[in-house]
């Protein structure tokens, strides 16, 4: 437990190079190889990071600037993921996430329920999170510990089943997203996609950047776009002109900054997911391996970040109008392209289908943060959470997936039952998507 607690501390950008070392040596990457690889993940990881921090330091105090201009009050604060994710490892239960779900993962890999070898050991705090949740709900530890594994379960059989979407879109070979935040999207985009594909002039309508650049010329380019957006967003605000100027140039910063920082992680990336995967057909012929990783990889793509950018007033909007909301959206307001990413791979990188499909997912995520605002509230007062002030908080993100509201609601409805079902039914999943699926496939091909 010490040792989980000073990885956790140390945030993913040391110990993911540090578990990106060891195991390129276990694949036998010479160690002058495998020092420099993992030294430029962890390089990556910083400069993603620097740029996604760009993104917040702006986007935050513009975003509850709005909220202020409009005189917005709902009940709920949105305190966003980091402090989610601060709260759901700092229970007791939370604590044992992390070697829950390493030790999920090998069993499944071994057994061959799942392809992705999940290294993004961050992350877990994703199944911490139902899995506190859900003991807030039924004070019972057992429950949760076994909420963790369901949960995971379920994650892992996303992360297969829209892994040869996400690779194909973004050109990300060999990576999947065991992210729990964005892997839900995948089965919520198809129908979206299905419907708009059925609908007339509605399903000729083709955004990309090139598209847009092509039509609207220098208005267009992914850089001018960004600081229009932000300009935008900045008189929204009602900024000065130096702070709106400030914070539209910000914002094409992380239109061209973002990808390559993703190229750069990448770079560190391949060599090991090379190895892995000569290593895993040696070892089991016919057999692919994924590296499993943050979706924080897609999230640089320039229709990603359109879109999510477009989509952070229109939240706001939103909120406002929707029966049955409660949740002021605040602290993941940055986290959108997060939970865009496995989403837009499934609509091409259209931005005009990402916009309906964001709006769709953010209606339903703000009604299933506002119901499992009073669970988050006592799981936050029982890990010694500052609320400042704030009598209800709840998460946009995680809050509102379709997993959380079917994990908690039916832990909290049918306990043991509820959850149990649940396993039985994600391990019918993976193995019908690894041992039937993937045979049935290989031989039409």
């Amino acid at each position: 437990m010490a040792i989980i607690k000073w990885l956790l501390n140390a945030g993913p950008t040391v110990f993911l190079p540090m578990l990106l070392f060891v195991f390129a040596l276990v694949l036998r990457i010479k160690p002058g190889r495998a020092f420099k690889t993992a030294l430029t993940v962890g390089i990556g990881f910083i400069g993603l990071n620097l740029v996604i921090n760009l993104l917040t330091d702006n986007l935050g105090p513009a975003a509850q600037a709005m909220v202020k201009n409009f005189h917005l009050s709902l009940t709920t604060i949105d305190v966003g993921w980091p402090a989610a994710s601060a709260i759901s490892y700092g229970t007791t239960l939370g604590s044992l996430a992390i070697p829950i779900g390493v030790l999920l993962n090998v069993v499944l890999l071994i057994i061959g329920l799942t392809k992705t070898l999940d290294v993004d050991l961050w992350n877990y705090w994703h199944i911490a999170f139902t899995g506190s949740l859900v003991y807030a709900a039924t004070n019972n530890f057992a429950l949760g510990m076994v909420t963790m594994v369901v949960h995971a379960m379920w994650i892992y059989f996303l992360a297969d089943l829209a892994a040869p979407t996400i690779q194909k879109h973004y050109g990300l070979e060999g990576i999947s997203f065991p992210q729990g935040a964005s892997a839900p999207g995948f089965v919520l985009a198809l129908p979206i996609n299905w419907l708009l594909d059925r609908i007339p002039g509605v399903k000729n309508i083709h955004w990309t950047p090139e598209t847009i650049q092509k039509k609207l010329g220098i208005f267009g380019d992914s850089s001018v776009m960004g600081l229009i957006i932000g300009l935008v967003i900045g008189l929204l605000a009602r900024y000065d002109f130096t702070k709106t100027l400030n914070l539209g140039i910000s914002t094409a910063a992380v239109l061209i900054l973002m990808p390559r920082m993703v190229a750069l992680l990448m770079e560190g990336l391949q060599p090991i997911s090379e190895a892995a995967n000569a290593l895993v057909q040696k070892k089991f012929p016919g057999r692919n391996l994924y590296i499993g990783m943050d979706s924080a990889l897609a999230v640089g793509q320039e229709a990603v970040l359109s879109a999510s950018l477009i989509l952070v007033p229109v939240s706001l909007l939103i909120a406002v109008i929707l029966p049955g909301n409660t949740v002021l959206p605040f602290g993941d307001l940055a986290t959108i392209p997060f939970m865009m990413a496995v989403m837009a791979a499934v609509f091409g990188g259209n931005v005009f289908r990402i916009v309906i499909g964001g709006i769709i997912d953010i209606s339903i995520s703000l009604l299933i943060a506002s119901w499992a605002a009073p669970l988050l509230t006592i799981t936050a007062k029982s890990a010694h959470f500052a609320m400042n002030g704030a009598s209800s908080i709840s998460i946009l993100s995680d809050g509102g997936t379709w997993t959380t509201l079917m994990i908690v609601g039916l832990g909290k409805i049918m306990t043991w039952p509820g959850i149990i079902g649940l396993g039985l039914i994600a391990l019918g999943l993976m193995t019908w998507l690894n041992k039937f699926h993937d045979k049935k496939a290989k031989s039409l091909d």
